[in-house]
């Protein structure tokens, strides 16, 4: 009886210093600073895991189509370019005020220095483009666009970005100059 009092008595603390968190304002929100280093893991290993899991059984099409590449350039320049940027450029006026950073997809996977891709292979990384451009990420600023695009067209962009790491400037302007 004495156990199921100790674990009761921890269950109602947790819940009042739960509610006085939620409650008190103690806790920064500001997107000019960053979380604490337990915070940021916990949210980038949550944030993983779930795309991660979410992404396993998507089918991924042939994206070496051109019209597939044709169709996510243009798309890209006008709904991704202004935070996840344009070959050459090293960041944007929403890319420096967006917390967590977004992603350069300019550079290769393992080099914009965010976390769970090290280890994906290649069709695992595009699985998981599709699921995020698809759905977007709560309370990040990445947009679901599966409301307003169709699979199609959301592939369109998983192609563009799969190669977007290799093309130059000039390469981009005339991918993107294409609708």
């Amino acid at each position: 009886m004495n156990k199921i009092k100790v674990l009761l008595l921890i269950v109602v603390m947790g819940i009042g210093a739960a509610v006085t968190v939620v409650y008190s304002g103690i806790v920064n929100v500001a997107a000019d600073e960053p979380h604490g280093e337990l915070v940021y893991w916990l949210l980038e290993q949550t944030r993983e895991n779930s795309i991660a899991i979410a992404a396993k059984n998507i089918e991924v099409p042939n994206l070496d189509d051109p019209d597939l590449l044709l169709s996510g350039g243009s798309d890209y320049q006008f709904m991704c370019s202004s935070c996840h940027l344009a070959p050459g450029q090293k960041e944007s006026d929403l890319s420096i005020g967006l917390y967590p950073a977004p992603p350069n997809l300019t550079v290769k996977h393992q080099e914009h220095g965010h976390e769970g891709g090290g280890h994906d292979d290649v069709n695992q990384q595009i699985k998981k483009n599709f699921w995020v451009i698809k759905h977007g990420i709560k309370a990040s600023g990445m947009p679901a666009w599966g409301k307003t695009h169709d699979d199609k067209r959301i592939w369109g962009m998983v192609a563009f970005i799969k190669r977007l790491p290799t093309l130059t400037p000039t390469e981009y302007q005339i991918l993107t100059a294409i609708d």
